[in-house]
């Protein structure tokens, strides 16, 4: 009972945390509305990252990551990419949403782009940005290298690797950090190489971490795969190549 009290308060507090610190931005793709989150700091000139949440949309970890963000300096701004109405409800239907956007992969861009240039709007200077994304969303941030969105790097954080092998490898301007957990079945060894093997024949500056021990949702405290060590030394590690390529 205690137990379910303070969880309880621990929940409505960090609520009350997201809502002082993040604000809500509606914009627009096409008829579609969209509704991002960007930190308080908004309309100052700073650098700017862009965050990809995970398959069910803007979460407790893309909150978290962007308050972190604004901490370190950075203008953070959480894409909506499914939009207003279409958010998953259930594993289900979040599976068969961000499956849409792998497979169409320019419509995904797509709502990466429209998402920067929020970021932009909002005051992030414009030749110091990156993406980091969650799961489907650290897909997203390699379809952001892909893409050649204008972007100094990209993170990939338990995101998927694969991708369809009829895309030829082309040039990756953007620098690349993949945050790679050790025990994620949703990795094949296939989706490993054949990443190295693009980002080598792309000639792009990059980088794998792999973490041991860990499986597919490592950095979410709320999963059951949460793995506190590596989840710290991940984030670290991105806040590291943040510094690098923005400051």
């Amino acid at each position: 009972m205690i137990r379910s009290i303070l969880l309880t308060a621990m929940i409505m507090a960090s609520g009350n945390l997201f809502s002082q610190k993040l604000k809500s931005v509606s914009y627009q793709d096409g008829s579609q509305k969209l509704n991002g989150l960007i930190t308080s700091n908004a309309g100052k000139k700073l650098p700017g990252v862009l965050i990809l949440p995970a398959w069910k949309g803007i979460d407790e970890e893309a909150k978290t990551a962007a308050i972190e963000l604004e901490k370190q300096g950075y203008i953070a701004f959480i894409a909506d990419i499914y939009g207003e109405g279409k958010i998953p409800a259930d594993n289900e239907s979040a599976a068969k949403s961000s499956g849409y956007y792998k497979q169409n992969y320019q419509e995904y861009q797509k709502r990466i782009s429209l998402a920067l240039e929020q970021l932009k709007k909002n005051g992030a200077i414009s030749d110091k940005v990156a993406v980091i994304g969650y799961c489907f969303g650290g897909t997203g941030a390699l379809e952001s290298a892909r893409g050649h969105l204008p972007v100094a790097g990209v993170v990939s954080i338990h995101g998927s690797l694969g991708r369809d092998q009829s895309r030829k490898n082309e040039a990756l301007t953007a620098k690349i950090l993949v945050e790679n957990p050790a025990d994620d079945k949703s990795v094949t060894p296939e989706d490993y190489n054949n990443l190295i093997k693009e980002m080598n024949e792309g000639n792009a500056d990059w980088q794998i971490i792999t973490y041991a021990h860990s499986k597919h949702t490592f950095t979410d405290p709320k999963s059951p795969d949460y793995n506190a060590t590596m989840a710290k030394r991940a984030w670290n590690h991105t806040l590291l190549f943040l510094k690098e390529i923005l400051k």
